[in-house]
């Protein structure tokens, strides 16, 4: 029995550093917990209490379908040696190839956590009116969220998702891929109003974004959502393009989302850094927005227009050389501005080499007018390293 009890966890378990997992406190699904604890009862003190664990679990959930794989994996090996990871006869086909992807990511979560204390690079600041953010990491199907505590991601939860299922960085219409950029939540759409498919509810983002609108992205879609009332999770490619997540664990997630302001960071792989690393990271790149505001009030249009990029800017139609004759212009027709930044959040754009999303209310002051709305910009290094805008509009 206890050979038994060896193979199926080296099964399991294969390609991971270690067969103890170090279950993590910031998630709250109840059944995924129970699950990985069923497989470390299995690594430390053999089949039986495994068996236990895991048939209590797949009583109070019969459909958490990679629940009652192990379960029938631990009753097998009770009668006969295994050999494969879902070696009963009845498993078979995509069902099992997808159920195996499924267990590798949700044991490779447990296996090695993110440290507690670090932060995800492409948060580099956020607004006091930014409660929560979330970071979808696609090569680890996981979606992390973090409360904002006195300006600190602070991470608070984190779930197993499927996404899309030729994988990540949509590009067009029906493609099947789940997009890589910087979104926000646009609304929240209640179950009433969906068919059974997305489960308890859906936060749509808004893919295509602005820059996902200039590289020539298309389709449209992409929500967080549910499941199926009758489907615990899904494989981890699964999706059309949305990012799912299990019912409970997506009415656990609505608690932390604010319709129209929540951001969703969706990324392959999250760069964590330890607190002082991202300190200095943030207090290096909030600069570039002082320094652009500090040479727009100066007046000297020549300094305001060295943040922008002569090759690469664009305001919707509007290019490098059509923005410097029209700043010029209007800038020579005044005697003072004033602009005050406020809100301010800061993101690393995933899926772009070294660029920047700022986004802010600006207070815009001069002696000939006057307004008061929300703006975006990116910056991107150029081939001197230096940061410069490559677009400037509304968000």
């Amino acid at each position: 029995m206890k050979t038994a009890a060896r193979i199926l966890t080296s099964l399991l378990i294969a390609a991971l550093p270690s067969a103890v997992f170090a279950i993590d406190t910031h998630t709250q699904d109840r059944y995924e917990e129970s699950l990985i604890q069923a497989i470390d009862d299995l690594s430390q003190q053999g089949l039986d209490p495994a068996l236990l664990r895991i048939e209590k679990l797949v009583a109070e959930n019969p459909n958490f379908k990679l629940a009652q794989l192990v379960y029938a994996d631990l009753l097998l090996a009770k009668a006969q040696p295994l050999n494969s990871f879902g070696a009963h006869p009845k498993a078979k086909g995509k069902l099992l190839d997808g159920l195996r992807s499924e267990a590798k990511q949700r044991l490779a979560h447990f296996a090695m956590p993110p440290n507690k204390t670090s932060i995800p690079a492409s948060i580099v600041k956020l607004s006091d009116k930014t409660k929560h953010v979330i970071v979808v990491e696609l090569d680890r199907a996981r979606l992390y969220v973090f409360r904002n505590i006195e300006g600190i991601p602070t991470l608070v939860k984190d779930f197993y998702v499927s996404i899309g299922k030729k994988g990540a960085d949509k590009f067009i219409e029906g493609d099947k891929k789940t997009p890589i950029g910087v979104y926000k939540v646009t609304r929240f759409i209640e179950d009433k109003k969906l068919p059974d498919f997305y489960g308890t509810g859906a936060f749509p983002i808004n893919y295509p974004n602005r820059w996902d609108y200039r590289l020539g992205k298309t389709g449209h879609g992409i929500w967080l959502h549910g499941t199926p009332i009758d489907t615990y999770s899904r494989p981890p490619l699964a999706s059309d393009g949305c990012v799912a997540l299990s019912n409970e664990d997506f009415t656990l997630l609505r608690s932390f989302v604010n319709a129209g302001t929540s951001p969703v960071i969706i990324t392959r792989k999250i760069n964590w850094l330890e607190r002082n690393e991202w300190n200095t990271q943030q207090a290096q790149l909030e600069g570039l927005s002082q320094d652009w505001q500090q040479d727009w009030e100066s007046l000297d249009t020549r300094r305001y227009l060295s943040h922008y990029s002569e090759s690469k800017f664009r305001s919707g139609k509007k290019n490098y050389k059509y923005w410097s004759d029209h700043k010029t212009k209007v800038n020579a027709r005044k005697s003072f501005i004033k602009v005050n930044l406020s809100n301010v959040n800061i993101f690393r754009y995933p899926g772009v080499d070294n660029m920047l999303e700022f986004s802010f209310q600006q207070d815009y002051r001069s002696s000939n007018y006057n307004k008061v709305g929300n703006k975006r910009l990116y910056w991107q290094k150029d081939n001197q390293q230096q940061w410069r805008i490559v677009y400037e509009g509304p968000a």
